[in-house]
């Protein structure tokens, strides 16, 4: 490489060096060949998959550049593709799994209705409900107080679902899904906050991580990182949190259909007098069976079949509304003066503050919106809010309020008493038709959100439908489906009243909310890096506001809300024990793994015979070998002449591309025929390949992984060969590039250039390609023998060794523990799902060994 072009071949290498190869020191790194060399984790050279990183070249050195060119003459070029914590990251390029989806105009209208109906319907029928919960049990004297109340109802629309999470929340989304876990799985992804320890270097290579952020408050956010990263019980706590959401997520799913659908019913009461409350509640009882019966058609077919009827409905509120506010006055339009909330708790304040969990109401449905982003974009669901829902609930509240003024008595069934009488009943029609849609918006975001806490290990495995071809994500879980539907009719023949489930109603929903806005606030300080002024600004107006929406709501739970307490509570202890037993379990199954002299001192045949075919050993482990291998091979008479071990491994992002699906690293020396093989996994990636498909694309992924190692020792033999001087090394290496097809390159021209360029160049050092080709003879030979080793093998069949490791509390062990791990803890591995059926692993080529671990 001349010196007057070295600058320029430099900075267009470093473009490509990113995403074809590192550079590393002679000497200075580590051979992949050295067994267990992974698992002290701090031998790595990080290799860039986004180009943010380079292998050892760094952008923000442009200063320095006269020093870099020396230093590149002393290195070499040692391998082509990302390096990634000693695993070579294989291509398995699925065509039309993850497809491009262009939004035309019609398009953009199906996914509006789709909107409407899926996420939309909570907070759309709230007015059926907020006012009569407001004024229950103190009733409204003078209108003074119906402004008061107004406007209370008016700024908490306007400050909870439009301000906060409309334009603040949604964009805390994690690639598209909303949530509790996709906040967790946020900050996890960019702070190792996660507590079972099976995070690797390589999981941060996944171009999904997108780590780019901006530098304004770097500092302040690399300290609270580093706190995350090093304090245990900041983990803990920050893991806490999120399970106390998400349990309220689920409690939150339980009351929303009993109290839409019981509200709409109540309809009834107004126009037949003969209607009693025992009737209400079992005409309510029928609709939510019949409700939670078609949850498993999906959300795209149902979302477009009750969209329609929701953009109906919001017709109605709006036309209702302004009906009501010609009938009625204009006047009702001061409540936009926010003065008269103030002179509402100066007049009576007790009465103001208990009315405050009725006026929460409103924004019921606020969490959904987030949860339910996965199905949807973060624009379709804030151009639709902004556009469509606000102001429709915003003249439908005005029109409530302008028919209050007028008729003070009538504080019960505010809605339907508003109603024209020529309309009365096509309007109950709708609203019914309304709040049945509305009782599916949080059971399609609890859907979203069991699966995400179980590809993070913190739910039991249920099965999953994915009820959609088109779209990723959108999916039905049966036993939750059945488990929110008999926990929803429990809560309607207990209470029977919306006035005490709509106290309910306000737990649920203000305990989500302050855990969002927690969870958006580490987000703010470690990931956006906002100012810290904006930060505390944010966290005061939300998470005081909501704090004291709940000290109104927790003045009523000994009216009968505290059985959702309950509720919750017992859900949060089901998934805090899960993810206590699986991180213990994972901890112990690290500890008693096999060490490498012990299969040293087997040999290549294991200690046993080797009989021809491949077996697969699903384990948990990313490092090491699994301790149940020794179970195998106590146990069994013969093992296979190849074996791969492979980790299922779900890691804290939506989606892995496939194309940085599979790790592979060799175990052991070669005549082992040994391997690991890592499948990674995002929460919302979909796990529908048969076996047959699943066995071909790790075969493929393998033997791309052996002729990759192959070009690579080729090449280093070379450069290890003896040489005239350093300076011829450093020449030679600094022309030659291997690239991902197994073609060489010369960088002694532009990488940009033509090929016709290349190809003089290359004619121009024939004799170093001679010498290379002569050199890569014995390697091609080794390559050859072992891609047909691996054939043959295949051809003799695959098998799939699964180990069932259970977990026991050792005999010392405090009672509280044995009564977790001994019996809570192994009841839900009982009954939950088995990871035969989650690996739809064929049982005619199954082999099981069960092994107890005690902790």
């Amino acid at each position: 490489m001349e010196s007057g072009s070295g600058g320029g071949g430099l900075r267009r290498l470093r473009k490509t060096e990113s995403a074809e190869m590192r550079w590393v020191v002679p000497g200075g790194a580590c051979e992949e060949d050295e067994i267990e060399s992974s698992d002290d984790g701090g031998t790595d050279t990080p290799a860039a998959a986004s180009g943010s990183r380079g292998g050892g070249i760094s952008d923000d050195d442009d200063d320095d550049d006269g020093y870099e060119e020396d230093e590149m003459l002393r290195q070499r070029l040692v391998r082509t593709g990302p390096r990634a914590d000693s695993f070579d990251v294989e291509a398995l390029d699925v065509p039309g799994v993850y497809r491009h989806q262009e939004f035309t105009f019609g398009r953009s209208i199906v996914l509006t209705l789709q909107t409407l109906g899926v996420v939309f319907g909570d907070v759309g029928t709230s007015p059926l409900y907020t006012f009569d919960v407001m004024f229950n049990k103190y009733p409204i004297t003078s209108k003074e107080d119906v402004l008061g109340a107004l406007s209370l109802v008016l700024y908490t629309l306007i400050l909870i679902p439009f301000l906060k999470y409309t334009l603040i929340v949604l964009w805390g989304n994690d690639g598209g899904e909303g949530g509790t876990f996709a906040l967790y799985s946020l900050i996890c992804r960019n702070a190792k906050a996660s507590l079972l320890p099976n995070q690797l270097p390589s999981d941060t290579r996944i171009s999904s991580f997108n780590l780019k952020v901006p530098s304004v408050e770097l500092e302040r956010s690399l300290k609270i990182k580093e706190r995350l990263e090093t304090s245990s019980m900041l983990k803990k706590l920050l893991l806490m949190l999120v399970l106390f959401g998400t349990s309220m997520v689920i409690a939150d799913g339980v009351v929303t259909p009993a109290m839409s659908v019981m509200s709409a019913v109540n309809g009834l009461k107004v126009g037949i007098t003969s209607v009693n409350e025992g009737e209400v509640v079992m005409i309510t009882v029928a609709f939510l069976i019949v409700l939670f019966s078609l949850q498993r058609f999906g959300t795209s077919k149902v979302g477009l079949a009750v969209g329609p009827a929701l953009f109906i409905w919001f017709c109605c509120l709006a036309g209702i509304g302004i009906y009501n506010i010609r009938t009625y006055g204009s006047e009702v339009l001061r409540a936009f003066n926010p003065v008269y909330i103030y002179y509402y708790f100066e007049r009576n304040p007790t009465q103001a503050w208990m009315s405050l969990g009725g006026c929460l109401l409103c924004a019921t449905g606020s969490e959904a919106m987030f949860a339910d982003l996965c199905y949807f974009s973060v624009r379709s669901v804030q151009l639709t809010f902004v556009f469509l829902v606000l102001p429709c609930l915003l003249l439908g509240y005005l029109g409530q309020g302008a028919f209050l003024m007028e008729n003070l008595t009538k504080s019960q069934q505010v809605f339907f008493l508003s109603i024209p009488s020529q309309a009365f009943w096509p309007v109950v029609f709708v609203a019914t038709m309304a709040a049945l849609i509305a009782s599916r918006a949080m059971t399609t975001a609890i859907f979203s959100t069991i699966k995400q806490a179980t590809a993070l290990g913190c739910f039991p495995r249920l099965k999953i439908i994915h009820t959609s071809r088109k779209f990723m994500g959108q999916i039905y879980i049966p036993v939750m489906n059945w488990f929110l539907l008999v926990s929803c009719l429990a809560f309607v023949t207990v209470f029977g009243s919306i006035n005490e489930i709509g106290n309910a109603y306000g737990i649920a929903e203000l305990g989500v909310m302050m855990m969002t806005t927690v969870l958006v606030t580490i987000i703010m300080l470690l990931i956006w890096q906002v100012n810290i002024v904006v930060v505390l600004c944010f966290l005061t107006l939300f998470l005081g506001l909501e704090l004291f929406f709940f000290s109104s709501v927790l003045g009523s739970a000994a009216d009968g809300s505290w059985v959702l307490l309950v509720f919750a509570a017992v859900l949060y202890l089901v998934m805090y024990i899960w993810n206590y037993g699986t991180k213990l379990k994972y901890e112990t199954e690290v500890k008693q793994k096999l060490s490498m002299d012990l299969l040293m001192q087997l040999g290549c045949n294991l200690g046993t015979v080797r009989a021809p075919g491949i077996g697969l050993l699903y384990n948990e482990l990313v490092r090491g070998v699994p301790a149940i291998f020794g179970q195998f091979l106590t146990t069994l008479p013969a093992m296979h002449s190849m074996v791969i071990f492979v980790c299922i491994k779900w890691v804290p992002v939506p989606v892995v591309p496939q194309t940085e699906r599979f790790l592979f690293r060799r175990v052991c020396p070669k005549n082992y025929h040994m391997f690991r093989c890592i499948a990674r996994y995002g929460y919302k990636d979909v796990r529908k390949e048969n076996p047959q498909a699943f066995e071909q694309l790790l075969i493929e992924s393998l033997e791309k992984f052996i002729r990759r190692e192959a070009q690579e020792r080729s090449l280093e033999s070379d450069h290890n060969d003896d040489t005239d001087s350093e300076e011829e090394i450093a020449s030679s290496s600094s022309r030659v590039l291997v690239g991902p097809n197994g073609s060489i390159y010369s960088l002694g021209v532009p990488l940009a250039e033509s090929a016709g360029a290349n190809n003089s160049a290359l004619g121009s050092s024939v004799s170093f390609d001679g010498y290379l080709d002569e050199a890569m003879d014995d390697g091609s030979r080794s390559m050859d023998n072992e891609l047909s080793f691996v054939h043959k093998a295949k051809e003799s069949g695959v098998v799939y060794l699964l180990g069932h490791g259970d977990i026991r509390a050792r005999k010392e062990s405090f009672f509280l523990k044995k009564l977790v791990i001994n019996y809570f803890y192994a009841f839900l591995r009982k009954n939950c799902r088995r990871g035969i059926a989650t690996l739809s692993i064929p049982h005619t080529r199954l082999m099981q060994v069960a092994m107890q671990y005690m902790v």
